[in-house]
């Protein structure tokens, strides 16, 4: 395993071309679709890129397979396994990209995890792991589990193996729309920001691209303001892919010169966004998928990006029927 004090290689440009062609074997480009209804709602000129539609439902797996391909490849030592800690999205990442490869693979995710997210964690093959109040609490269990079983650590943020790979999905963006000028997506831990951040502001400099995060969980974007890692005594939000108490080093020393902001979202918002975008885009997305949406809807975003041509990315299709009814029954209960 690599050792704790190596300090990362950080991932470059010529990294995600790289990273495209380890990822194409095994993922198509997902589809930029317009969706004019949602954008007459929110006044702007929006396109969504449809992460949901991925293996696992997440831009998340571009990550895991780009990690797992190099390092079985020779990027590092080949481990016995992998361990990592997720909320359900990312842990599917490293589970699928393991199963590709060959690999054994644990998950440590929160007790109260998204049980299809469990379920699909162990239909993939992985042991997944119960415990703690939260993610930050299972990924402190998951870094002490790591050292005992000899299996190399994934974190889901701190990784730059992980950002080339996600990068690809800003790579599709600027090749089927060159003309975009901004792109928002959901921000829990930050490396999906990292990676659209790599490739989005590598190849257009003057690309606007804001991360959205839960206001009841907001460690990174106080953060990302101060400059200054900071976390927070709960995570108090149902988007369980933004449930993060902290904040993490890496993504924060990356993303602090490269954001264009950091936009804070209530889960009522969010609520409302995952109906606009079954409503007006047909597309079924987990309160985290939803959060760009939520955010589009504040007048001084909309202001923001007025006369812009913003891509969304949506990524996190794993919404139980559960939460679907009670987000249904409160947001149009009323009409």
């Amino acid at each position: 395993m690599r050792a704790a004090k190596d300090a990362p290689r950080l991932p470059t440009l010529a990294d995600v071309f790289v990273a495209r062609e380890r990822l194409r074997p095994y993922l198509r480009p997902t589809p930029l679709v317009a969706a004019p209804a949602l954008a007459e709602a929110l006044g702007l000129d929006v396109r969504l890129k449809l992460e949901t539609l991925q293996p696992i439902g997440a831009f998340k797996v571009r990550g895991g397979i780009n990690l797992v391909a190099a390092i079985a490849a020779g990027a590092e030592r080949r481990p016995a396994g992998f361990l990592t800690a997720s909320t359900g999205n990312h842990g599917q990442s490293i589970a699928y990209a393991a199963r590709l490869f060959g690999f054994p693979v644990v998950v440590y995710a929160p007790a109260d995890s998204n049980p299809y997210k469990v379920a699909a964690m162990r239909r993939l093959g992985a042991e997944v792991v119960l415990g703690g109040a939260d993610f930050d609490a299972a990924r402190e269990a998951a870094e002490a589990a790591s050292q005992a079983r000899g299996y190399r650590y994934v974190h889901a943020a701190n990784e730059p193996l992980l950002y080339p790979g996600i990068a690809t999905a800003a790579l599709e963006i600027l090749e089927e729309w060159p003309a975009v000028e901004a792109i928002v997506l959901p921000l829990g831990g930050g490396s999906g920001a990292c990676g659209i951040c790599l490739a989005g502001k590598g190849i257009k400099p003057d690309l606007t691209v804001i991360a959205v995060q839960a206001a009841g969980a907001p460690a990174f974007h106080d953060s990302w303001r101060s400059g200054r890692l900071q976390s927070t005594a709960r995570a108090e939000t149902f988007a369980d892919g933004l449930a993060t108490r902290q904040a993490y080093a890496l993504p924060l020393r990356l993303l602090r010169g490269a954001l264009d902001d950091v936009v804070l979202v209530t889960d009522a918002a969010i609520e409302g966004a995952m109906v606009a975008l079954l409503r007006h885009a047909h597309v079924l997305a987990e309160p985290a998928a939803a959060a760009p949406i939520a955010a589009l809807a504040q007048p001084a975003v909309r202001e923001r990006l007025a006369g812009k041509r913003v891509a969304v990315l949506v990524s996190g299709g794993n919404v139980t029927p559960e939460t679907l009814r009670r987000v249904l029954n409160a947001q149009l209960g009323a009409e």
